[in-house]
């Protein structure tokens, strides 16, 4: 995974979130490269969707800055929906819309927020499509898909906004184990064209191969980051140490 930028596409400065007396983020710092896929684990709450959410200003921070390209990402030059078009986000669920085709859920977030033709959305949502191998389900609605299929049609649809960065919020945990494995291979081949990614993942051996940086969230901090060599082999923390031998 040589080459890797140097260009700092995101940016968290002293990152603080909190759900009434409740602190789940507490002084996140952390640069992300472009052409960078960023591995984060940890326990069930620990932090690592909130961080994920709060770049994509799901959340909104309750203390600290988060930057796109140098720009502050509350400040007034950047608009909610094209930022959202350049941080896309695949979440657990899928969030396909039910009423549409697997086509239609590519095609109009472009129409709409990129503002192209109907012709141009399309064909760029068919080159994604067929990117992901589900070129056959494309008139299909997601009722009629697996998880996995699913999962792959919201991959398709993130890579069809042209984004610069790519969050993952745990992309295979609501899936059938034999369907993790068709959405990680997709992953795995963003990776290599070079896509920045940051994935919240239990997929331990995805993050051992595919991440260039592997980041332990426990309690609502960053414990430790590495590259997965670091980590998985010789992790410095005690807290690290202890999650890897229970999740290992």
């Amino acid at each position: 995974m040589e080459n890797k930028s140097t260009q700092t596409v995101v940016e968290l400065c002293h990152l603080e979130k909190s759900f009434g007396d409740h602190e789940v983020l507490k002084d996140i710092n952390l640069s992300v490269h472009k052409g960078e896929v960023i591995s984060v684990i940890g326990s069930s709450g620990s932090g690592k969707s909130t961080m994920l959410r709060c770049i994509n200003l799901l959340e909104i921070p309750t203390g600290g800055k988060i930057y796109y390209e140098g720009t502050d990402i509350e400040s007034k030059e950047i608009k909610l929906t094209s930022y959202r078009a350049k941080v896309e986000m695949v979440f657990q669920q899928f969030n396909l819309f039910n009423n549409m085709t697997a086509l239609d859920n590519c095609v109009k977030p472009q129409m709409i927020v990129l503002k192209r033709t109907r012709e141009e959305a399309e064909r760029i949502a068919l080159e994604y499509i067929e990117k992901v191998g589900m070129s056959a389900y494309r008139n299909a609605k997601p009722s009629q898909l697996s998880g996995g299929q699913k999962q792959r049609i919201a991959i398709a649809r993130a890579l069809s906004m042209n984004p610069d960065v790519i969050l993952f919020d745990e992309p295979t945990s609501a899936l059938d184990p034999e369907m993790v494995g068709e959405v990680l291979e997709v992953m795995k081949s963003l990776a290599k064209a070079g896509y920045t990614m940051i994935v919240v993942t239990h997929e331990m051996g995805f993050a051992r191969e595919v991440s260039d940086r592997v980041i332990f969230m426990d309690g609502g901090y960053i414990v430790e980051e590495g590259t997965p060599e670091e980590i998985f082999s010789s992790p410095k923390m005690e807290r690290t140490k202890e999650f890897l031998s229970r999740v290992l």
